[in-house]
């Protein structure tokens, strides 16, 4: 089974953050809450929490297969932080999962990854998308290579699904 890594922050979209997390547990996969500060209570914008099992400061990409970033104002938070910023660059160079939904890119657009890339999500960060070098596309999921974007809740299904394939 693969370990997977979610990157939160206060300010997330529930239930982008409740239903992957759910479902990579009920598939089997190992899940840890990583968080720019470890045992932070972590809010979602409509009331779920969780606790971080660990800090930035203490993960390494090579120790995951993959890493899920959900949406909502959370994204703003973490890429700002660079040590988030250069997790998420390492993983890519190692051919992780990377899987961020709604502004959930915006981690990837600091991290320099999406030049080239195929990618969606929100449609208020598009222009962010386009103007990190990404091809745009609305789509309810967008897979290329180890990256896997979506834009909003309703794709959700979709969007876990095709973390799964790929774990």
């Amino acid at each position: 089974m693969a370990n997977v890594c979610f990157l939160l922050a206060d300010g997330y979209e529930d239930s982008e953050m409740k239903n992957p997390y759910d479902a990579m547990n009920e598939a089997g996969h190992k899940t840890v809450v990583v968080g720019l500060v470890k045992g932070a209570e972590l809010k979602g914008k409509k009331g779920a929490v969780y606790t971080s099992d660990l800090s930035i400061s203490e993960v390494k990409a090579d120790e995951y297969d993959a890493v899920i970033i959900p949406g909502g104002s959370a994204p703003e938070a973490l890429r700002v932080n660079d040590k988030v910023v250069e997790f998420v660059k390492q993983a890519n160079e190692q051919g992780k999962v990377i899987a961020g939904i709604c502004h959930g890119p915006q981690v990837m657009i600091s991290a320099s990854i999406l030049n080239g890339v195929k990618a969606t999500s929100f449609i208020g960060i598009r222009d962010d998308l386009k103007n990190a070098g990404s091809n745009f596309m609305d789509q309810e999921v967008v897979v290329d290579g180890n990256i896997i974007t979506s834009r909003t809740p309703k794709d959700e299904p979709a969007f876990i699904k095709e973390i799964l394939n790929k774990l």
